[in-house]
């Protein structure tokens, strides 16, 4: 199986990586930051099961990459990754030929279920059960008043403790609770609650987005 993931965030790159290889020990990962780099692998080799694109990575110009890939590879599953989209860009992308969208907000089992759809063929969208609609992605720093910086500035209001931060070291390479738990000496228990504190802390709804978040504000 062979999967091409493309996103400009490194460390979500290599999170995401982490989880997959972890359930498909099979799979063989092609990792690029921009959208020129998905179109240079595809052309050395078009035998791929997956193409993930992070909808705002360099080279995407909104949805005209997807287009441009769709129109040139038709066969090929192609999902979006966001951590900021609108359900006007799905809706848009799946008319594309979009095979699913994935918010980065999904936790890292949901993401692997998602994966697994897709690669069995079906369409993966995630639904708001309260609207009946599709779900958006808005990651805290995307939101008025949020009260938070923009991408790629830095937070200081964020004061985690001796432990949180190294816990923090953990979650950014996709390590396990239990593993981190074997490495720092400590109950399973206790990590969870350092994670929920962490993830409190930077506003994330779960481990995945503090990753994300911890990057975003400078903390990696």
């Amino acid at each position: 199986m062979k999967i091409i993931l493309a996103d400009d965030h490194a460390l979500f790159r290599d999170a995401l990586t982490h989880y997959i290889e972890r359930s498909h020990p099979e799979a063989r990962m092609i990792l690029t930051r921009d959208f020129h780099g998905v179109m240079e692998a595809m052309a050395l080799d078009s035998a791929v099961d997956l193409v993930m694109l992070d909808l705002r990575m360099p080279g995407m110009n909104g949805l005209q990459g997807l287009e441009k890939l769709k129109s040139t590879y038709p066969d090929v599953p192609v999902v979006l990754l966001s951590g900021v989209a609108e359900r006007s860009d799905v809706q848009d992308a799946m008319a594309l030929g979009a095979s699913g969208y994935f918010p980065k907000t999904l936790s890292g089992k949901n993401m692997m279920q998602a994966i697994q759809k897709v690669l069995q063929g079906e369409k993966f969208l995630p639904m708001d059960y309260n609207t009946n609609a599709v779900m958006p992605s808005h990651f805290a720093d995307a939101r008025q008043g949020a009260g938070v910086v923009t991408n790629g500035a830095t937070r200081t209001d964020i004061n985690l403790t001796p432990r949180e931060k190294e816990v923090l070291g953990y979650l950014l390479r996709g390590v396990s609770n239990k593993e981190i738990a074997t490495a720092l000496d400590l109950q399973v228990v206790t990590v969870k609650l350092h994670v929920r504190g962490v993830c409190r802390k930077l506003g994330a709804k779960n481990r995945t987005q503090a990753a994300l978040l911890a990057q975003q504000y400078g903390l990696a």
